[in-house]
């Protein structure tokens, strides 16, 4: 079988594009840090000079209804779950650390059957140059978003 970039990669002037899988779990929003934080006790999730990198969205509705065979017992209503957020990490390709990383998100999830998805992506990595004098970055724009 012919290699595809999705699993090679490639490479720009300024950025590596590398392999990496996507993780991307749902919840309620009170369980996301506490899943987010038993991640990190797997793996740092690094990104170039950064750690503990990973994408929150805004919260959604949640939709199932509970079947034969769940802990609740069957319902005939469909449920609307308000306030459940869904989290995205990117992990290296390895899939010792994806099962380790699986296996802590349904350790500390409040879901019996989380919803944890994984899909092959491209990353984008800096290859480093100097660009300290960019216009367009935040630090010449006069700060960041913790100001």
């Amino acid at each position: 079988m012919e290699n595809t970039i999705i699993q090679t990669g490639f490479s720009t002037q300024a950025i590596n594009m590398q392999p990496f899988w996507k993780l991307t779990y749902q919840a309620p929003v009170e369980d996301i840090d506490r899943i987010f934080d038993s991640i990190t006790e797997v793996t740092p999730l690094v990104q170039g000079k950064t750690d503990r990198n990973g994408y929150r969205t805004a919260s959604g509705f949640e939709y199932y209804r509970p079947l034969e065979g769940t802990p609740t017992g069957a319902e005939d209503e469909l449920r609307r779950r308000p306030a459940v957020d869904e989290m995205s990490i990117l992990i290296p390709r390895d899939q010792v650390l994806l099962e380790k990383i699986i296996d802590s998100i349904y350790e500390v999830h409040s879901y019996y059957e989380p919803v944890i998805v994984v899909a092959e992506v491209l990353r984008s990595e800096c290859i480093g140059l100097d660009d300290s004098d960019n216009p367009h970055r935040w630090w010449n724009k006069g700060g960041d978003w913790k100001q």
